[in-house]
Order: structure tokens, then C-alpha cells, then sequence
């Protein structure tokens, strides 16, 4: 099948297009001011100092020792610590620009909380009194919803309802009583769109009272969160609306996002919040799991059912259990499999079963900087196969399939990590045991 004029010409409409979005976006990469060129002629935007440029770190586990709870672990990411005063847990909150690394080679501008994007896990007891302390270090006025959070309508973070916005350079408190415990979010309730869509956001984990209520071994969780970011730049879009082109667990795409490491018998929970503008079936391979607490409480034992996907909708917090039984390096992922692939901003027709051993030199005749990447004749899979062999691609910018397994490219990128199941792993040793040895016999082989 070859390809007529018209498709051509279609094309290479599409490609100045996106050539003319790309720079104008490159122009703005290291422009960490926010959106100040949109807003409102009424807004001030007060400029603030460069931002804090904390890489990701590998995922910290929090010492067990002094606690009635299994402290939960978030993926590359930490938990918020606190001071006791007169016996409340004081917190301290700080909004701000942030540099956050994606995956080895893709560093973003983000807004987040202390540094990194999302911001720290916030972690405490059910009947615990709190007081948050929020600084606000954005160029524009935030707030903080305490997203699921019974409490008392003053301290709910709705900027013009319920408070007055925090200006750039003021701290506000929060202070309240935990009533009820589960798995909560917390992001601003002012100028959503943009402080979401630059990462501004975190997870609120409650635990019970009682700490023999709804124990478990291992205690896992992350957000999910996506971003429009074009090849070659740094900045998210904020005036995206749902044609995002980057999906994230807490911020990490695959392979940059750390495993889940536990041994056979621990009973397993995995907490996830989304706060993207889609929703995400989240799928586990090799066991099947019950959900086991929503945004609203505990489920009763009574009404859960064993399955393999739970979809989280827009807003709404999961949090599934199940005991690792089989070993293995077991995917979990989201099901939308565009929401496993790496940044996706190449706006060009379907090339599937289009010869075109020469089209990119054609286009880049024509376009010398732009970087055309189409998708490969016989599929997507093409794509790895380049990024295996070092073609080059746009500053800043991830293959959309890449990550190296044990048997070869597993050509996965985005909303995609590995639960590790071990029988041998040492107790209390969970750091990545590396790749599971198949006992032999029982891989699949080509005959």
C-alpha cells in the first residue's frame, strides 16, 4: 500500500501544526511563572524564586518502630512527618514549584508540596488531632481541599466559600479532629485546572483506631495523575482539557516507577487515588484481589467479590487487598492501553500498512527540525525496537514503549510497575530482589 498525495499533504499539514505548537510551547520550558499569560488582566501573579530541583527518589519506607500501624509505603515518594504539640500533629505544607523527574531522561516542571510532586504522603490515626500548616510559595493564590475528609466546613479548602484564598507568601492552618479513617486526597480547591494539571496534589492515609482493625503486611499507595507535555519541552499544558498525552502512578512513568516488593503469605493492600480527568481500570495479573475501602469507608466483608480489575473513576479513591500467594513479577497496570505508552504528541495519520522507508527523510527535507516518529508499518511495536537501538529523540523526551526485561523489551511505558512476589526474601527485607527465576520448565518456549 503506498501512500497518495492528499495523505501526504495532510501530513506534512499536520506536522507544521505540530511543529508551531512545539515551539511555542519549547519557548515557554523553562517558564516556571505558571500560566500568568493567560489569566485574567484582575489576577497578580507574584514571581517566585527558581524551583526546588529534588529529583525523585527511590520509594522511603517509613521505621515501624514507636507506631501502633503499618506505616504504608508511597512509590517513589515519602510520608509527611509531624511534631507533637500539647497533643496535637503538627504538619507543615509548602506549595511550590518543583522539578520532578518522570523516568531517567524526562525531568518536569511541575507544582507540588515540600519539594516533590505529588506532595508527602500525609499519614495519621483515626481520633488524632491535627493542624496543618500551609505556606503558600505558588506564583498565584491555593488553597487545600481535604478531598473524602469529614470535618468542619471552615477547614474544607474551597477558595471563596469556605476560606479566603491563601495569597502568594501567607500560611494558613488547618486544624481539625480525624473522625473516621480510610484512604482520602488532598489538592487545592483554587484555579483547579491549572494547579492540578501542573501536579498539585497528595494522599491523605487515615488509619484505624483500633490497630487490629484491617491489618496487613504490606501497605502500598499512589496517585495518579496526568499531563500534556510535548516532545521537547518541560511544562504541562494546563489549558488541556482531556487530550493528555502522559499518564503517571504518583508522578513516575514506567520504567522509573519502583516496584512493590513482598513475600508469599503477606497480606497485600494497595491504595490508589486519581485525580486525572479520566478513569483508570486497574488491572493486577496473577491473583485476584477484593476492594477493599472506597472514598466513602471500609467495605464489609459481606459485600466485596473476588476480581482482577477495579476501575477508578475521576476523584475517587480504591484501595484493594489480596495475600500474595504466587511467586512471580506479576504486572499491574491500567487497562487503558494508551495509558501505558510514553508520551504520545505525534499527531499523524494511521500509518499502519503505509510503506514509507523514506517518509522521514521526506519530512525532514522539509522540516529539518522537526523530529518525525511515526508509527511503524507493522505496528507500535516497531517504536521499541528503534528506542533499542538509540534513535534519537526530541530533548526531554521518553520513547513511547520502552523498559528492558528479562527476556527482551517489555515495551510498556506510563501507568504500568511490577508487584515482586518471593517466598525467599529475608523478613523485613523488602528491597527488589531483582528479576524472578522461573523454576525450569515453566516459561513458555518456541517450539
Amino acid at each position: 500500500m503506498g501512500q497518495n498525495r492528499r495523505d501526504f499533504l495532510g501530513l506534512g499539514a499536520t506536522l507544521l501544526a505540530s511543529a508551531g505548537l512545539g515551539a511555542s510551547l519549547k519557548a515557554q520550558e523553562h517558564d516556571h511563572g505558571g500560566h500568568g499569560e493567560h489569566s485574567s488582566p484582575k489576577r497578580q501573579l507574584t514571581m517566585v524564586e527558581d524551583p526546588k530541583r529534588v529529583l525523585s527518589p527511590a520509594t522511603v519506607i517509613t521505621p515501624h518502630e514507636g507506631k501502633n500501624y503499618n506505616p504504608v509505603v508511597t512509590l517513589n515518594g515519602w510520608t509527611l512527618p509531624y511534631e507533637m504539640k500539647e497533643g496535637v500533629k503538627e504538619f507543615h505544607l509548602i506549595a511550590e514549584p518543583v522539578v520532578r523527574e518522570f523516568s531517567p531522561g524526562m525531568v518536569v516542571n511541575c507544582w507540588g508540596y515540600n519539594g516533590t510532586s505529588p506532595g508527602p504522603t500525609i499519614e495519621a490515626v483515626e481520633g488524632d488531632r491535627v493542624r496543618l500548616i500551609v505556606t503558600n510559595k505558588l506564583p498565584e493564590h491555593t488553597t487545600i481541599h481535604w478531598h473524602g475528609l469529614i470535618l468542619p466546613n471552615g477547614m474544607d479548602g474551597v477558595g471563596g466559600l469556605t476560606q479566603p484564598q491563601i495569597a502568594p507568601g501567607e500560611t494558613f492552618v488547618y486544624e481539625f479532629t480525624l473522625v473516621q479513617s480510610g484512604t482520602f486526597m488532598y489538592h487545592p480547591h483554587a484555579d483547579e485546572m491549572v494547579q492540578m494539571a501542573m501536579g498539585a496534589m497528595g494522599m491523605f492515609v487515615i488509619h484505624p483506631k483500633n490497630p487490629k482493625e484491617h491489618r496487613v503486611d504490606r501497605d502500598f499507595c499512589f496517585m495518579l495523575a496526568s499531563y500534556d507535555i510535548a516532545p521537547g519541552t518541560y511544562t504541562p499544558n494546563p489549558s488541556t482539557m482531556t487530550e493528555f498525552n502522559l499518564w503517571t502512578f504518583n508522578s513516575r512513568v514506567f520504567p522509573g516507577i519502583d516496584s512493590m516488593n513482598v513475600r508469599v503469605g503477606d497480606r497485600v493492600r494497595i491504595r490508589v487515588g486519581n485525580l486525572t480527568m479520566t478513569n483508570h481500570p486497574i488491572h493486577m495479573h496473577g491473583h485476584t484481589f477484593e476492594v477493599t475501602c472506597t472514598d466513602g469507608g471500609w467495605v464489609p466483608k459481606s459485600a466485596r467479590w473476588p476480581e482482577v480489575t477495579t476501575d477508578v473513576a475521576v476523584g475517587q479513591m480504591r484501595a484493594i487487598e489480596f495475600v500474595a500467594k504466587h511467586e512471580g513479577d506479576w504486572s499491574i497496570h491500567c487497562h487503558k492501553s494508551h495509558h501505558t505508552m510514553g508520551p504520545m504528541g505525534h499527531q499523524v495519520p494511521n500509518m499502519i500498512g503505509v510503506k514509507q522507508d523514506d517518509l522521514a527523510e521526506k519530512i525532514s527535507d522539509l522540516l529539518p527540525d522537526y523530529m518525525y516518529m511515526p508509527m511503524g508499518k507493522n505496528g507500535m511495536a516497531e517504536m521499541s525496537d528503534m528506542a533499542e537501538m538509540g534513535m534519537a529523540l526530541p530533548e526531554n523526551t521518553l520513547p513511547m514503549m520502552s523498559g528492558q526485561g528479562p527476556f527482551g523489551p517489555i515495551e510498556m511505558g506510563g501507568m504500568f510497575t511490577l508487584v515482586k512476589v518471593r517466598k525467599n526474601q529475608p523478613k523485613g527485607d523488602y528491597s527488589d530482589p531483582g528479576w524472578y527465576q522461573h523454576p525450569s520448565g515453566t516459561v513458555a518456549e518456541k517450539r
